[in-house]
């Protein structure tokens, strides 16, 4: 009996001791930061599923306002959490040859190689061939079907709406963001077998799963042993998906002008060749799959459809409860409007200066993919700081922290489009607004995600206009179940006809 009772507290001691080794690693460097917990590090209250890790992430940086970084352990994995601008800015513009990594890389066969999660040369190539895709021109040129998509999405709201004005604005604005994204990125308009796929897959992408935990506790994890942070159903259907595009359009491009044919222009180089920094470097190059397409069309699909959905959905939250706004945003409309003989062109929409001013000011307020985060390619002393960060680093940011910081935004849970006028956005510090991330790795898709997400609110304001429900929340509560911000209680207001 003794004998076992000490095997017992021999084996709990070690293994406390190996889930608090790293715990004095931030103290060593006199950085500050709260006090980690056996196993869970700082993440108890997201791995038990509690709060959300963006919730999580934005209350630890409210309660250090006064410090430039703070030294966090996610699981047992020391982490940076930087609270000053002009440090975020050397980590993502001025010195981002040494933050080039993101740090989240997974298995290829399960969709690691998208553009997102991709580090080192790999994105650079992918990055550099890719970025032409989402041009202004090309926008031009796939904004026939965000229309088209439109037009039909208000049909069926104006039709649902006569029998029930109050609606779930995220699962509504979901139906026009998965069409558009089915449209632009595969060709492939939406049927009831589709949506309710595309709804199933939903669920499997943006609910936390332990993988990622797993991922933070030993970093590199699920690349060595070719895990993966997405289901294999999801892997399968993006693979069968992009195969059955690539065969109905006989492997080359149509004339349809949109996401999958300029990959498929791509696709017939067969081998993509990134650009040499070094005169005596040796060309880089990538061989561009079918499962690297697949990759890089799954990406394209989650980020394009669920943020915009989102976004929109805590837009029409905030006209409901600013009519003000609202009567300002519907004004400026209606004017561009008739003054282009009621057509919804790329112009068009850049001549609607408040209706971009409505779209930050609810990015700022609900920055939905709040998931900054870089790993040191060498060993970096911290700019205006003695700290100096072991190659292989995490480093991470609270956009919202930021997005709700006083210092920046005053006043900042008051809803107020004025604060991206030309005027004040001058005075912005340049990385004090984060939605879509800030340097080189920025949001590829930011110019994408922007036009889906105007063309149907002119169109929605068109025709509607929105008011407060009985389901219209007062406070929001997050879900803890969900990767992005999305309230526990729904988004709900009355959509009313003009």
């Amino acid at each position: 009996m003794m004998y076992t009772l000490v095997t017992i507290a021999a084996l709990l001691a070690t293994l406390y001791y190996y889930f608090t080794r790293t715990f004095d690693y931030w103290k060593k460097r006199n950085v500050v930061g709260p006090k980690p917990l056996p196993f869970f590090g700082n993440l108890k209250d997201s791995f038990l599923r509690k709060t959300s890790l963006i919730v999580l992430n934005k209350n630890i940086y409210n309660a250090y306002p006064e410090e430039k970084v703070v030294g966090i352990y996610r699981m047992t994995t020391p982490t940076l959490l930087v609270r000053d601008l002009d440090i975020i800015k050397h980590v993502l513009v001025k010195d981002f040859e040494q933050f080039i990594d993101r740090g989240v890389e997974f298995s290829d066969k399960g969709m690691g190689a998208n553009l997102f999660h991709a580090d080192g040369e790999r994105w650079r190539i992918l990055r550099g061939h890719f970025t032409p895709v989402f041009t202004s021109g090309k926008l031009k040129n796939m904004l026939y079907l965000i229309t088209e998509r439109a037009d039909k999405f208000i049909q069926y709201v104006d039709e649902i709406t006569q029998q029930q004005p109050e609606q779930s604005m995220h699962q509504l604005f979901q139906k026009y963001t998965m069409s558009v994204i089915s449209a632009c990125a595969f060709g492939v308009d939406l049927d009831d077998n589709i949506r309710n796929t595309l709804e199933k897959i939903d669920k499997m992408i943006f609910s936390a799963n332990y993988s990622t935990e797993l991922d933070m506790m030993y970093p590199g994890i699920l690349k060595k042993f070719n895990g993966s942070i997405m289901p294999s159903y999801v892997t399968m259907f993006f693979k069968k998906l992009v195969e059955q595009v690539i065969k109905q359009r006989g492997g080359r491009p149509t004339d349809r002008k949109d996401f999958m044919d300029l990959i498929l222009e791509l696709r017939q180089q067969k081998t993509i060749e990134g650009r040499k920094r070094f005169e005596n470097e040796k060309q880089p190059t990538l061989e561009l799959t079918d499962s690297i397409i697949a990759a890089q069309a799954f990406a394209f699909y989650a980020a394009g459809y669920e943020s915009s959905a989102s976004t929109m959905a805590f837009l029409l939250y905030e006209m409901a409860k600013n009519p003000d706004v609202q009567d300002k945003l519907i004004k400026e409309i209606d004017n561009v409007l008739k003054q282009n003989n009621g057509e919804v062109s790329y112009e068009c929409l850049n001549e609607m200066t408040y209706l971009h001013q409505v779209f930050d000011e609810t990015l700022r307020m609900y920055p939905l993919a709040d998931l900054i985060q870089r790993v040191t390619r060498t060993d970096y002393k911290v700019p205006g700081t003695d700290i100096t960060l072991e190659k292989g680093t995490p480093v991470i940011m609270s956009g919202w922290g930021i997005h709700m910081d006083p210092k920046y935004f005053p006043d900042p849970e008051r809803f107020d489009p004025d604060r991206f006028s030309m005027e004040n956005a001058k005075k912005q510090h340049p990385c004090a607004y984060l939605p879509f991330g800030a340097g080189p790795r920025n949001c590829i898709g930011m110019r994408f995600a922007k036009t889906q997400s105007q063309v149907a609110m002119v169109k929605f304001f068109s025709k509607f206009r929105v008011e407060p429900s009985k389901k219209t929340a007062v406070n929001i509560t997050y879900d803890p179940m969900r990767v992005f911000l999305l309230p526990e209680e729904g988004i709900y207001v009355n959509i009313v006809r003009r």
